[in-house]
């Protein structure tokens, strides 16, 4: 925490994290103002998106610890910049992250324009992460300390330009004190529950928000062998490793060829979009779930450009999935990664994350 007063813009979205960083910056002698961001309008109600409760709750934090709160809507921003590109992927068959999006388009982008444009010198969110300045006056973007909730995997797209502007304040903080410190200082907020929604669906059910915006193709499910299980209601609402709402859970193996038991779960394993066909496999550990090579592209760079051939780097290929060991190969159109362990559900159109250490390097998007 620099000892120079700064002008800080926060963004307080009614969650304990940015409410406790916000008060940290003020405790530490920074000029703080709040933004509550709106991205997502249609159907916002109280039953999924809370919006309303959530602006209640930042301006009762802002009350408590005595700053200033404006609310501002980013909703067209997000609708053009993340939601649009969001449908895309879907119904290209790809399973996309708009988490990473929002924040590369809409937090850090979006948000600190705004910021800017009040005389900020920092804007600072609730993430758990960390920004070190180099000697060179270039900036590295490293995990938060408590790994159960680093959130660097998210913030991969972010630039120089937007990291050098970029304050964490919970980068060095473990969850469970965060929660104690905001009780303790009397924070209204401080026992409420983490959202867990996509960031513009909330705790809606998934493929019912879905169902609304992408064309339905009912097509065949078939396993492995070929044959024939069902029939799924569009390709686009499918991942890879899905095990839940497939429709396949009265259907058998029959036979143990594979050593497997009769009712041994399925997972969606292959999306075949010039066939309509969803392939599904029984066992988590079926080959056809995983991979030990991927390629990604839409690189993003924290450092501007890509890393040197390496094979001594790690990987992420999903969030809350620990660091995996591999070799990483650049590539004309973006990378390659060779895993020395098999990954599981390596999904086209999530992103793969790379770090040397507790440096996140940047990543790209896994292709098919």
């Amino acid at each position: 925490m620099k000892t120079k007063p700064l002008r800080i813009v926060v963004g307080l979205s009614g969650g304990v994290d940015s409410a406790l960083s916000a008060w940290l910056l003020k405790r530490a002698g920074h000029e703080v103002v709040g933004i509550f961001m709106k991205n997502w309008e249609d159907d916002d109600d109280d039953e999924y998106c809370s919006s309303r409760q959530d602006f209640l709750d930042a301006a009762a934090v802002a009350d408590v610890i005595g700053i200033e709160l404006e609310h501002v809507n980013f909703a067209a921003d997000y609708k053009d910049r993340v939601f649009a590109e969001f449908l895309r992927e879907y119904e290209a068959g790809r399973t996309p992250n708009p988490d990473v999006l929002c924040n590369a388009e809409i937090k850090f982008k979006a948000f600190l324009d705004h910021a800017l444009r009040l005389g900020a010198e920092k804007i600072a969110t609730g993430h758990y992460a960390r920004v070190r300045e180099r000697a060179d006056g270039s900036v590295e973007l490293l995990k938060g300390l408590d790994p159960l909730k680093d959130q660097s995997y998210f913030l991969h797209r972010l630039t120089q330009a937007q990291l050098a502007k970029a304050m964490f304040p919970l980068g060095d903080i473990a969850k469970t004190e965060v929660r104690r410190l905001a009780a303790e200082i009397g924070l209204p907020n401080a026992a409420k529950k983490d959202s867990t929604g996509i960031c513009f669906i909330g705790e809606r059910p998934f493929r019912a928000f879905l169902h609304r915006y992408l064309a339905h193709t009912p097509g065949p499910i078939k396993d492995d062998r070929g044959r024939m299980l069902g029939e799924h209601v569009g390709l686009s609402f499918y991942t890879l490793g899905q095990r839940k709402g497939i429709g396949l859970g009265g259907v058998k193996e029959r036979g143990a060829a594979r050593g497997g038991a009769d009712h041994a779960p399925w997972f969606v394993a292959k999306k075949d979009l010039p066939s309509n066909t969803l392939y599904v496999v029984q066992g988590h550990g079926h080959p056809w779930l995983l991979s030990s090579r991927l390629a990604a592209g839409d690189t993003s760079w924290i450092a501007g450009g890509p890393p040197a051939a390496s094979p001594a780097l790690a990987a992420k290929t999903r969030y809350r999935q620990a660091d995996a060991p591999c070799t990483y190969e650049p590539a004309p159109a973006g990378f390659a990664l060779d895993f020395e362990t098999p990954q599981w559900a390596v999904t086209p159109g999530q992103s793969a994350v790379l770090y040397d250490g507790d440096v996140c390097l940047g990543g790209g998007v896994i292709g098919a």
